[in-house]
């Protein structure tokens, strides 16, 4: 019986070893990659606002038409709006920057505001020498972001573009009743530690980890790829959104009428994963009418105006903006939209 025991014992002990040495090893390989890996560059400016630098790309010629300012989701980037901007930029000025915090933009150690990144955002474009009037498309949540911006400045909107946008009252009106879960923020807040301590990066460089490719040229998916894995701030930035998002929705919907500001509404038809039908179902909710509620949601954006126009797109919540063609489609009405207001 002691022998027995102190065999099981010594296997413990080896154990124990073993890990402590792959740890060491992963804290070893974190550092390295901390302290040798190359940081990734910007494909825009950083403009100083205020204390923080933020990151705008400002592409195309000024000419009669009004510019186009893009807003990014919630978890997105500049480069995700790559083939809007591809498909626009020889025809009118098109700008695209990320807000404070996020990829290549600094984060802000001011008090943040339902106004705080429409006063942020008008005061980069003033800085960076761009001048209204302006186009607003927002994806996802960059949807509120802009109606936001609109109430504040609206002389200097001629037009907006919701592109598969959030909802103010999607939260009160959806099963999913919030941007982030309880269970998500640990894995966010685990994977932010994880990275800042070089770790992410450090698996990525031994074992060749590859980005997923969801129709953006495969450059884009490596830099922000590169981004995520050299610095935690992309994780903290994301449980940043998720902490102001009710706070931003509620602000954006206090616009209850665009009057008859031009707007197109681009909906996507692939809301929901099969995975995520199953977990709707097991939990006694018909996803087909979480479908039909997006939808009459998406409707309600188009109707904010008397000059609102609709359109169904087959694809996802994604890949309406990252695969070319549908993103060939949108950039063709928001030109139409362009030249009839210039």
């Amino acid at each position: 019986m002691k022998t027995t025991l102190r065999f099981i014992l010594k296997i413990f002990k080896w154990i124990g070893k073993i890990l402590a040495g792959f740890i060491l090893l992963l804290l070893i390989c974190g550092l390295c990659f901390r302290l040798f890996g190359s940081k990734p560059v910007p494909p825009g400016e950083l403009v100083d606002i205020n204390g923080t630098k933020l990151h705008i790309r400002a592409e195309g010629q000024k000419n009669d038409l009004p510019s186009l300012i893009l807003e990014a989701g919630a978890g997105s980037n500049t480069d995700m709006l790559h083939w809007i901007a591809e498909g626009l930029n020889k025809n009118m000025r098109v700008i695209r920057y990320d807000r404070e915090g996020k990829w290549f933009s600094e984060s802000s150690k001011d008090s943040i505001t339902p106004e705080f990144y429409a006063k942020q955002l008008h005061r980069l474009l003033e800085k960076s020498g761009e001048k209204p009037p302006y186009i607003l498309a927002g994806h996802s949540m960059g949807g509120p972001y802009n109606l936001i911006f609109q109430d504040l400045y609206p002389n200097e909107v001629k037009g907006m573009v919701f592109l598969d946008s959030s909802h103010p009252e999607q939260w009160k009106r959806l099963a999913q009743n919030e941007l982030c879960s309880d269970s998500q923020v640990i894995i966010v807040k685990t994977m932010a530690i994880l990275t800042d301590m070089g770790i992410v990066g450090a698996f990525n460089t031994l074992f060749k980890s590859e980005p997923n490719n969801d129709g953006l040229p495969k450059e884009l998916h490596t830099r922000s790829h590169n981004l995520t894995a050299y610095s935690g701030k992309v994780f903290h930035r994301y449980i940043k959104e998720n902490n102001i998002n009710n706070m931003i929705l509620k602000r954006a919907g206090q616009t209850k009428s665009l009057d008859s500001l031009p707007i197109l509404v681009f909906t996507a038809t692939e809301q929901y994963e099969e995975s995520q039908k199953e977990k709707y179902r097991n939990q006694g909710i018909d996803p087909d009418k979480q479908i039909e509620l997006w939808f009459k949601m998406q409707k309600e954006l188009k109707e904010l105006s008397k000059n609102g126009k609709q359109f169904i797109i087959n694809a996802n919540h994604g890949s309406i903006i990252t695969k070319k063609k549908n993103a060939d489609m949108i950039n063709k009405q928001i030109l139409l939209m362009a030249e009839t207001i210039k």
